[in-house]
């Protein structure tokens, strides 16, 4: 075992277990529009509280302290609370009384392959059959249409759903695609799901884009889930954006705009909708008036509005 990752010698829930574990992955930094997978993530978590920590990774190894500067708290004349960063595995389970691995934390800022190779030691430990991976992009979509999920994996037999993306695209890397793409090389069959979230909408708390992330979860990992408490979030937040919107003229203006985009689009099937990518007519409009409601969205008044 390498000194990158401790992982815990006697795990009784897992001995003589003998069907499928997946491990899912999300980890924070840069998949992360809308907070959706973190979101998908806190889901599961809370549905087995009782998970317990088998690995944890040596995170002073991968952390940047410096570029993302964990908070602590100062009381009148000393320091105290220190939200130290972690990188853990949980053995879950579901609300089928099946065993299930998470792995979360911060994604590693450094030594990406030293990274992946430790994963394989957990996987390896555990006997993991597969691993699926949660992140979000920000998208240049509304968000009164259907919400896009792109499939992807180390073997395509492990897809079930069409990708949106017929060609090439160049991208910015993450740790987690590198480790999906190790882990092809090494053997191990790895897929993810990536939630396409409106651009203007990717700054705050997206649970639309978080209740399919974990219904994909359910299905690549044969898992049963309570999304309940989600989809009432999410319920509740779609209602809040719908109110806003019929109050002001020019954004609903603006969003049809945008839905007019999106349907010509799926008429020709030939145009990215990366955000950072397709030049917007309105889309400095657009951000200049989401950013007051985008405010009161998470506001403490945010709850009284919407009623």
């Amino acid at each position: 075992m390498s000194k990158l990752v401790h992982i815990v010698d006697d795990v009784p829930e897992l001995t003589g277990h003998t069907g499928l574990l997946p491990m899912v992955v999300v980890l924070d930094g840069f998949l992360d529009a809308g907070q959706a997978a973190v979101l998908a993530a806190g889901t599961m978590l809370n549905a087995s509280p009782e998970g317990r920590v088998v690995a944890t990774f040596d995170v002073d190894s991968f952390y940047d302290y410096r570029a993302r500067r964990p908070a602590m708290s100062f009381v009148r004349d000393h320091y105290e609370d220190y939200d130290a960063p972690r990188l853990v595995v949980r053995l879950l389970t579901d609300s089928g009384g099946n065993p299930y691995l998470m792995l979360r934390g911060p994604e590693p800022d450094t030594r990406w392959e030293a990274f992946c190779k430790a994963v394989l030691e957990v996987i390896d430990r555990f006997g993991v059959s597969r691993v699926i991976s949660l992140g979000s992009v920000p998208m240049g979509v509304p968000h009164t249409r259907p919400l896009q999920i792109t499939p992807h994996a180390n073997d395509p037999a492990l897809i079930t759903t069409e990708s949106r993306w017929q060609t090439e695209l160049r991208i910015p890397s993450s740790a987690q695609g590198l480790l999906e793409l190790r882990l092809g090389e090494w053997g191990h069959p790895a897929l993810g799901f990536v939630a396409h979230v409106p651009h203007y909408l990717a700054q705050i708390e997206y649970p639309q884009a978080a209740v399919p992330l974990v219904e994909h979860v359910e299905r690549a990992g044969g898992l049963l889930i309570d999304v309940t408490e989600l989809r009432g979030e999410s319920l509740r937040k779609e209602g809040e954006l719908r109110s806003h919107i019929e109050d002001n003229d020019e954004l609903r203006e603006l969003v049809a705009g945008l839905e007019q985009q999106y349907d010509a689009f799926e008429r020709a099937q030939g145009t990215s909708l990366l955000a950072e990518e397709t030049p917007l007519p309105t889309g400095e409009e657009i951000g200049e008036l989401f950013e007051q409601f985008l405010a009161g969205l998470d506001g403490p008044d945010a709850e009284t509005r919407s009623e």
